[in-house]
């Protein structure tokens, strides 16, 4: 049994030496069983403006699988978004990959933590011009609360379009029994992106998760009591990573990216609207008129709808496009 550990061990820091240093989603420890379900609680209230949510998940010590609570916690950055962590299969274990925030939301492993996480991007808000917006279709906002008049919106179809597995509570991707979910083309570009690790008072949290008998698997048979932290985790400012285009090779409107479509929010700055002044130039032909009008003007409304609004107006625009892009 000890040589056993030795070598997995042993595998494990081989595995580490073979991750780039600039990947936050690196593979930090593996396991050769399952973690348990995904437990069902309720999230508390947002607190504050400027929270995001950071969904609960298992982690591994030396006593097997514990719980970490969910958390607010404030962004390290203007414009951060959160990719969670999960266990993937991999040569015949459980592997955990770390989660990160970065500017869009990456793959992680079409596990569905709820809250908005549903398995593709993230459908629980948007930045808008520097503040956080709501979608309290499915984070829990009091909208009573005068902060939030003006940083709440509905839209339940991106929730709807993050769902992998719906009603699954598996906590894994992959091997036997897990979720099945490849990842797409925008997810591999946000994930090889600059990001910023968790941050200290986030690792802190899992720590005093770690240190609690009560949250393992083991002493409370997979439902731990302590779900989500009543308070907020303090701020930690991180200086935001360069910026680089997204260029996806699918529209950018896809489900779920994001905030439903909030993870593309740099890919529309790529393409410009000049097709839609190319077109109408000839006016030597009999009838420039109705060739005109009949077919440069859906591309202006499709082109110019990304690049000539701010970033916060761009994240509205999946109300219309993505039946258009379904149809395609």
């Amino acid at each position: 049994m000890r040589y056993f550990r030795s070598a997995r061990w042993l595998l494990l820091a081989l595995l580490l030496c073979a991750i780039p240093a600039s990947s936050y989603a690196g593979v930090f420890i593996s396991v050769g069983f399952a973690p348990p379900v995904l437990p069902v609680y309720v999230q508390p209230v947002c607190p504050e403006p400027g929270l995001l949510w950071t969904p609960g998940y298992w982690a591994y010590g030396d006593d097997g699988y514990y719980w970490v609570p969910g958390a607010w916690v404030p962004a390290p950055y203007v414009g951060a978004l959160w990719t969670p962590g999960y266990w993937g299969w991999s040569g015949g274990m459980f592997v955990f990959h770390e989660g990160y925030w970065g500017p869009h939301v990456g793959y992680y492993g079409g596990v569905n933590y709820g809250f908005g996480y549903g398995g593709i991007g993230f459908a629980g808000g948007m930045w808008r011009g520097g503040v956080f917006a709501y979608n309290a279709a499915v984070v829990h906002v009091d909208m009573r609360d005068a902060r939030f008049a003006h940083a709440t919106y509905q839209d339940r179809m991106a929730v709807e379009r993050g769902f992998v597995a719906r009603d699954s509570h598996v906590a894994y991707s992959g091997g036997p029994g897990g979720i099945h979910h490849d990842p797409m083309p925008e997810e591999r570009l946000a994930e090889h992106e600059q990001h910023v690790a968790k941050t200290s008072f986030q690792a802190q949290h899992e720590s005093a998760a770690r240190s609690d008998r009560t949250s393992y698997a083991r002493s409370n048979g997979g439902h731990p009591q302590n779900l989500a932290a009543a308070r907020p985790l303090p701020a930690e400012t991180h200086a935001a990573p360069a910026a680089r285009p997204m260029q996806p090779s699918r529209p950018a409107a896809q489900p779920g990216y994001g905030h439903g479509g909030a993870g593309m929010s740099a890919a529309p700055q790529a393409r410009p609207a000049p097709q839609a002044q190319a077109r109408p130039t000839p006016q030597s032909q009999p009838r420039p008129t109705p060739q005109a009008q009949s077919r440069p003007a859906p591309q202006a409304e499709s082109h110019s709808a990304q690049p000539s609004h701010p970033a916060s107006q761009q994240h509205s625009a999946p109300k219309a496009e993505p039946k258009e892009k379904e149809r395609k």
